[in-house]
């Protein structure tokens, strides 16, 4: 069916990317943004929105969410997390190749995209594994992962076997211009670590993760990507000695871009004194020092993205002694007001908050969304940035109630989401 003519009216229209931010009426036809501001030539909507004391900005763009479908419906769905994403107002999802079975052919992401597609909710697009079932050994053949729609390539959480093994990775996604998604971790360092190493491990007695881990494999993918001229992303970074060894090298100018996780902007290994479940992470929390290097990351533009890193689980896997408690945490219904928090805690300027949840991670996966210009695709998020709500397992949508957010008010609700210019989330 064709998209219906929407006009958006009487909302402050922020757009970082195209730098509005004034109280202009957003016009929508045919699925794009026909017009800002004035009405085109001979325009008439079928949809008028009153956006009058609301906020209306760009479709919000998640770097990483596991959706869990295919192989682990037990906790989540792709139709369960599309339609929870779109009551966040988000409507891109990057889905990383750990699925089951791996996303390293082409029949596994077609089949992805035909279930959100039937869905309606919001799009997804993915990554392609790197290696062949995510071995660590036998590169897979990005080339047909890329024609079938990835959007870029990684290993996941999964360690490469070699050095070698990762240079020829990165020189067949170069050959293809295809951008590598990197976890940077040391495999041998982090071991079976569970947590931050740390003063609050040792009195824990729980097996720590070493800053060294992820500083030490930041340094060997950067001198492979120089090597390699690549275009590499680090995902999740959290600690402040590697937002500033990759602040280096963007500056010296390698084609490296890096994001952060919400929950590492707010929690740190303190939160883990109670052997809480729901802040096992991996990657872990970890000092204040390291978080507020984060955040200075976030305002220095050095990471530009902030991702949920969406982890939806089932109860029974946060029952059980902290180290055999599955990580992570469900990110998607806290995304949009944790990172307006940032602002009202003045730790970042507005449209540099929107900006990491928008065209930041669009321009990463090199997508034509996250921006509110002329002809663009119509993916439009209207929030009421004033009405507060507390954050417990009633006001979430995704089938994951696993998060250490629980119980924390938050500000700023959505109330319509828009995707390819239908509406597919109204609040009201």
């Amino acid at each position: 069916m064709p998209s219906p003519r929407i006009r958006i009216a009487g909302g402050r229209l922020i757009d970082p990317h195209n730098r509005i931010d004034d109280e202009l009426d957003l016009y929508i036809a045919d699925g794009r943004i026909a017009a800002v501001g004035a009405a085109p030539d001979g325009f008439t909507s079928d949809i008028e929105l009153d956006a009058t004391g609301l906020w209306v900005v760009p479709g919000l763009v998640d770097l990483c969410a596991r959706l869990r479908e295919p192989g682990e419906e037990f906790k989540a769905t792709i139709d369960s997390e599309c339609r929870a994403a779109a009551a966040a107002g988000i409507t891109t999802l990057c889905c990383p190749p750990d699925t089951n079975p791996v996303i390293d052919t082409p029949a596994v992401i077609e089949m992805i995209h035909h279930r959100a597609q039937q869905v309606g909710g919001a799009r997804v697009v993915g990554l392609g594994a790197l290696t062949q079932n995510l071995d660590g050994e036998h590169l897979s053949e990005m080339f047909a992962l890329k024609q079938a729609g990835c959007v870029g390539v990684s290993n996941a959480l999964n360690p490469l076997a070699s050095t070698l093994i990762q240079r020829r990775a990165f020189e067949y996604a170069a050959t293809f211009d295809l951008t590598v998604f990197l976890h940077a971790d040391d495999a041998a360092l982090s071991a079976n670590g569970c947590m931050h190493e740390g003063h609050v491990s040792t009195r824990l007695g729980l097996p720590g993760i070493p800053e060294s881990a992820e500083t030490v494999a930041v340094a060997r993918d950067l001198a492979l990507i120089q090597q390699t001229g690549v275009r590499a992303h680090f995902g999740r970074l959290t600690t402040q000695r590697a937002v500033r060894m990759v602040a280096r090298a963007q500056f010296d100018g390698a084609p490296v871009t890096a994001d952060v996780a919400v929950p590492n902007l707010y929690l740190t290994e303190l939160d883990v004194i109670d052997f809480g479940a729901d802040y096992h992470f991996i990657p872990p929390l970890r000092t204040q020092e390291d978080r507020d290097g984060l955040r200075e990351g976030l305002r220095g533009g050095t990471l530009a993205a902030i991702c949920s890193d969406h982890q939806p689980h089932e109860p029974d896997a946060k029952r059980a002694p902290y180290p055999a408690t599955e990580p992570g945490a469900s990110g998607l219904d806290s995304l949009l007001p944790l990172t307006l928090k940032l602002v009202t805690e003045n730790h970042m300027l507005l449209h540099d908050a929107i900006a990491r949840v928008t065209s930041g991670p669009a321009s990463i996966l090199n997508l034509p969304c996250g921006e509110l210009g002329r002809g663009r695709a119509a993916d439009v998020c209207i929030l009421d940035p004033d009405a507060t709500w507390r954050l417990d397992k009633n006001s979430m949508n995704s089938l994951g109630k696993n998060t250490p957010f629980l119980d924390w008010e938050m500000r700023g609700q959505v109330r319509y989401t828009l995707r390819d210019g239908n509406i597919i989330y109204s609040r009201d």
